[in-house]
């Protein structure tokens, strides 16, 4: 796993509790990672369809909880 500072920030919370789909907008940010770099997902739920969707893309995952319920999700890729 990449050192933490390696890992862009994305809290979907927001995105959500608008009704909002984040999906586009999660795929396009692991779009623009550089090869040295994760994404860090802060969502509402454990998103399992995405860790899923990105596994079968060759991204890693590790996942924690965060507070109040949320879920902090990190993705890479293994070089």
């Amino acid at each position: 796993m990449p050192p933490l500072t390696a890992f862009k920030r994305f809290d979907v919370r927001p995105l959500i509790a608008r009704g909002e789909e984040p999906l586009a907008r999660i795929r396009a940010r692991v779009a623009q990672l550089a090869s040295n770099e994760g994404l860090l997902l802060v969502a509402p739920f454990l998103p399992a369809p995405l860790i899923e969707l990105l596994g079968g893309e060759g991204f890693r995952c590790r996942f924690e909880p965060g507070q109040g319920g949320d879920w902090i999700v990190y993705f890479w890729r293994e070089e």
